[in-house]
C-alpha cells in the first residue's frame, strides 16, 4: 500500500512563489508586517525589484569599482560578518590593514626608514578621510593659534570651487570657512597663484586636488608647494598643504611617476585615496596617510579596552565591516606595482579611444585633459537645439548612465557629459558607446525641437491685426504641442522617420 500526502494551504515550502499570495499582497512600505513570509519569497519580492536598478558596469558616472576578481569575491563573503573595530578579536584583520597603510604610504614617498611603521588609517571613504585629517589641521592650527595667544575661532581651508562636497561637509559640520577659488571657462581646476593669495594667517591647509571630480584633471600641487615656501617665509606662517587624491592617487604612482604631487613636497602633511575607486576595491573604503606623527595630533587618538584590549582608535566610525580592508590586501599583492601599471595604462587606453570617437562625430568639445583620471568629459559645440541633459536622458534607453552637469562659480554657464573608464570598462564598450551616443544624436535631430522652444513660438502669434501679438490659451498650446507628437509618433510607425 502506497501512502500518500496531500499539500495543505498552509504548506506554502512546496509552492512556487509565484503560485502563492504573496506575489499579489500589497508589501508593507512604511511599517513592519504582523506576519513573516517565508525566505523564498522574500528573496524573489526583493530580487524582482532590484532588476530596476540599473547596471553597475553601465554606470559610468561612477568611480566606484564595479567588478573584481571571484576569488576576491569569495573573501569578501567569508569575512563580510567580521567587525574591523574589534582588533583584539580579528588581529590578522589589523595587521593586514597596517599593510595597507605602509603599502600605500611608500607608494606616495612617505619619508620612512626601513623599519618605521607609516602613520595613517582605513577609513570607509575619502569623505572620512578627508574629515579626519581636515580634524588634524584645525586642532594643530589651534594648539599653536593658543600657544602664541591668539585667536583661534576663525579657521579655514582653501580649495578650488571644483572641489568634492565633502570639503563642503567637512567645513559645515566642523565650523571652518570654506575659501574658494572660482572656475573660469576653459580652466577648471585651482589656480595654485590664486589660491596661495587667499591664505591668510587662519588657514589651517590648502587643499589641492589630484584628480578633479569635473574633468579629471590633476592640480598643480608642485607650484602650489613652492609658492606656499614663499609666502610662509614672507610671513612667518607654516600653512601646509593636504592632497585629496581620492581619485588620482593610485593612477599618478603608475602613469605618471615622474609627477611630483605627493610626500617629496615638503608642505604636503597628508594624503587622502579612495581604494574604492582606482585602488579596484568595492564601495566602503578609503585611507588617509599622514607624512609623520607630528602632523596627527595625539589628542585625537582614542584608546579603547573594553573590547579586550588597549586599541587606538581615530575614525569617525566605529563598527565597519573588515570585508574591504582584506579586499584591498589582496589587490595590492595580486596586482602589485605592475599589475596597477596595466590596469591603468588599459584605462587611459580606452579613455583615449572614446575621446577620439567622439571628437570623429563632429558635435563635441572635449573639457578633460589626456594626462589625468582616466575619463571624458564633453559638451555639445552646439546646444542650441538639444542640450547635454537629453543626450544624458536617452542614452538611459540602451542602458548607459551618463551623467550631465554645469559647471561650479564661475563658470557655471558650462555643461558637461562624463564618462569614467572603470577597469571593467573595455575598448568594445568605448566603441558602442560612440555608437550609442552617434545614435542619440541622430535621433534628436530628427525630434521637435524642445519643448521650452516649441512653448515659446506656440505661445505667441505674430499674425493678429496691426502686427499685435495674440497669446493662446493654455490649453491650446497644450493642444498644439499634442498634434505635433502625434503626428511624428505616426510618421514613425509608418517608416516615414526612420533613425539609421
Amino acid at each position: 500500500m502506497v501512502l500518500s500526502k496531500t499539500a495543505s494551504q498552509s504548506d506554502v515550502s512546496i509552492h512556487s512563489t509565484f503560485a502563492s499570495r504573496y506575489v499579489r499582497d500589497s508589501l508593507p512600505r512604511f511599517k513592519m508586517a504582523e506576519n513573516s513570509i517565508p525566505k523564498d519569497a522574500a528573496f524573489q519580492i526583493i530580487n524582482d525589484e532590484l532588476m530596476l536598478d540599473g547596471n553597475p558596469r553601465l554606470n559610468l558616472a561612477s568611480f566606484v569599482t564595479t567588478w573584481m576578481e571571484p576569488e576576491c569575491d569569495k573573501l569578501i563573503m567569508d569575512s563580510i560578518n567580521k567587525n574591523y573595530v574589534d582588533m583584539d578579536e580579528y588581529p590578522v584583520t589589523t595587521e593586514l590593514q597596517n599593510r595597507c597603510v605602509n603599502m600605500i604610504a611608500h607608494l606616495f614617498n612617505a619619508p620612512l626608514g626601513d623599519s618605521e611603521a607609516a602613520i595613517g588609517v582605513g577609513t570607509v571613504g575619502s569623505s572620512e578621510a578627508i574629515m579626519l585629517a581636515g580634524l588634524a589641521f584645525k586642532r594643530k592650527w589651534q594648539n599653536k593659534r593658543k600657544a602664541e595667544g591668539k585667536p583661534y575661532d576663525k579657521p579655514n581651508i582653501v580649495t578650488g570651487a571644483n572641489v568634492q562636497v565633502c570639503w563642503e561637509k567637512f567645513a559645515r559640520y566642523f565650523e571652518v570657512e570654506l575659501k574658494e577659488v572660482k572656475l573660469t571657462e576653459g580652466y577648471y581646476i585651482m589656480d595654485p597663484v590664486k589660491a596661495v593669495e587667499m591664505v591668510d594667517e587662519n588657514t589651517i591647509c590648502v587643499a589641492a586636488i589630484l584628480g578633479s571630480t569635473l574633468n579629471g584633471e590633476f592640480e598643480d600641487v608642485k607650484l602650489l608647494n613652492d609658492l606656499l615656501i614663499e609666502k610662509n617665509k614672507e610671513t612667518g606662517w607654516d600653512t601646509p598643504i593636504h592632497v585629496d587624491a581620492a581619485s588620482g592617487g593610485f593612477i599618478a604612482p603608475f602613469l605618471y611617476p615622474e609627477l611630483e604631487w605627493d610626500f617629496r613636497l615638503p608642505m604636503v602633511k597628508s594624503i587622502n585615496v579612495s581604494g574604492h575607486k582606482y585602488g579596484l576595491v568595492y564601495a566602503g573604503i578609503g585611507w588617509v596617510i599622514w607624512r609623520s606623527k607630528e602632523d596627527l595630533p595625539e589628542e585625537l587618538i582614542f584608546h579603547i579596552n573594553y573590547l579586550g584590549a588597549d586599541q587606538p582608535t581615530f575614525t569617525l566610525n566605529f563598527s565597519k565591516g573588515s570585508s574591504q580592508v582584506i579586499a584591498q590586501y589582496y589587490q595590492l599583492i595580486r596586482l602589485g606595482y605592475e599589475g596597477y601599471r596595466n590596469v591603468m595604462e588599459n584605462c587611459h587606453g580606452n579613455a583615449m579611444v572614446l575621446k577620439e570617437g567622439l571628437e570623429k562625430t563632429g558635435y563635441f568639445n572635449i573639457v578633460s585633459k589626456d594626462e589625468g583620471v582616466p575619463l571624458v568629459a564633453f559638451s555639445l559645440k552646439d546646444n542650441s537645439r538639444h542640450d547635454e541633459f537629453e543626450i544624458s536622458e536617452m542614452l538611459r534607453r540602451f542602458g548607459w548612465i551618463v551623467p550631465a552637469y554645469t559647471m561650479p562659480a564661475d563658470a557655471q554657464h558650462i555643461t558637461v557629459l562624463r564618462v569614467v573608464v572603470r577597469e571593467d570598462f573595455s575598448r568594445t564598450l568605448a566603441e558602442r558607446l560612440v555608437m550609442d551616443i552617434s545614435k542619440v544624436i541622430h535621433e534628436l535631430d530628427t525630434l521637435p525641437a524642445r519643448v521650452k522652444a516649441k512653448l515659446s513660438i506656440l505661445c505667441t502669434e505674430e499674425n493678429g491685426k496691426n502686427g499685435s501679438v495674440l497669446k493662446k490659451t493654455e490649453i491650446e498650446t497644450q493642444r498644439e504641442i499634442t498634434d505635433v507628437w502625434k503626428k511624428f509618433v505616426l510618421q514613425r510607425k509608418a517608416g516615414k522617420n526612420k533613425v539609421c
